[in-house]
């Protein structure tokens, strides 16, 4: 039997005017915005429509805001009956595919993101830490680099695509493994705009804030099985997810394993629900042929996404 995957985007993915067009037509949709303004206390929907871009980018509103849009997305899909056998979600991406797999509520979630956002905006002094996308170089030999860096520590980050790796760590250290990147064949180096070294060891306090926030908060078991960043496994544990949920903050992302299990399970049909396409994008990287790959963002595209999986199904 085909099977459904929702895969929900990360930050870098948000832009000034998203969500808006569902908010303007769905009831549903201008309810969860609204509440996500009460919840935080401060006008998100304002921010999402209106920016400024500068301060949407703001890692603590950067996560808060991405999550609402897709979740309103999804709530979209939801009521015209589309379903998925799995959800996953590129690093901040995870908690709006625990809150479609009904293991948070959309309340919670949108605060524990804000609050992950400002923890990892404090981890790491401003200046210090650094991200950088090595295009063209296979991971084994991407590692190396890295080990054999003398300026500091760096990490590989977000395992995307193939010949797509994002290290992460002292600035310095990622500067030198991009050189020596370079210097063995990669084709290309892009230092990443980004206020810290996100998913690398300098996230540590980070990590154990969240752990105090996501222990205030209930977590029930998965509907959905989620595939985890941390292990690119499905999980429905509500323990596990949580601890994932923590140990993601410091660890890889392994984006590209997650999406090769999700085939692996008989997963043919990969709907991104949110803004962008970076997953979509990222998916036809990993395998070219023989999946149905589409986004699902405002109407037109959540109809078009309906309308070919009830097609399929």
């Amino acid at each position: 039997m085909k099977k459904t995957a929702f895969l929900f985007p990360g930050q870098g993915s948000q832009y000034v005017g998203m969500g808006k067009e569902l908010y303007e037509s769905s009831s549903d949709a201008k309810e969860l915005l609204d509440r996500a303004d009460m919840v935080l206390g401060f006008s998100l929907t304002d921010l999402m429509f209106n920016g400024p871009e500068e301060k949407l980018k703001q890692t603590e509103h950067a996560q808060p805001a991405l999550l609402a849009a897709s979740i309103i997305a999804w709530k979209e899909l939801d009521k015209q009956g589309v379903t998925a056998d799995y959800t996953a979600g590129h690093s901040l991406g995870e908690y709006s595919a625990a809150v479609a797999s009904g293991v948070l509520s959309f309340e919670d979630a949108v605060q524990a993101v804000h609050q992950r956002g400002l923890f990892m905006e404090e981890a790491v002094p401003a200046g210090k830490g650094a991200m950088a996308a090595i295009m063209g170089m296979e991971r084994e030999a991407l590692e190396q680099v890295t080990r054999s860096v003398t300026t500091g520590s760096v990490e590989l980050a977000n395992i995307n695509a193939p010949g797509q790796i994002v290290i992460s760590g002292d600035k310095e250290a990622v500067e030198e493994a991009g050189e020596a990147a370079k210097e063995q064949g990669a084709k290309k180096v892009i230092p990443l705009s980004v206020s810290g070294p996100f998913h690398s060891k300098g996230m540590e306090p980070a990590k154990n804030k969240l752990a105090g926030v996501l222990d205030g908060i209930v977590f029930t078991e998965a509907q959905i099985p989620l595939v985890s960043n941390v292990t690119a496994e499905p999980v429905r544990d509500k323990e596990q997810i949580k601890s994932q949920l923590i140990e993601q903050v410091t660890s890889p992302v392994l984006w590209e394993d997650s999406m090769k299990k999700l085939i692996e399970e008989g997963t043919v049909t990969f709907i991104e629900v949110g803004p962008g396409k970076v997953l979509s994008g990222l998916m036809r990287r990993i395998q070219r042929r023989g999946l149905d790959v589409m986004a699902a963002e405002d109407t037109e595209t959540i109809n078009k996404a309906a309308e070919s999986w009830k097609g399929e199904v």
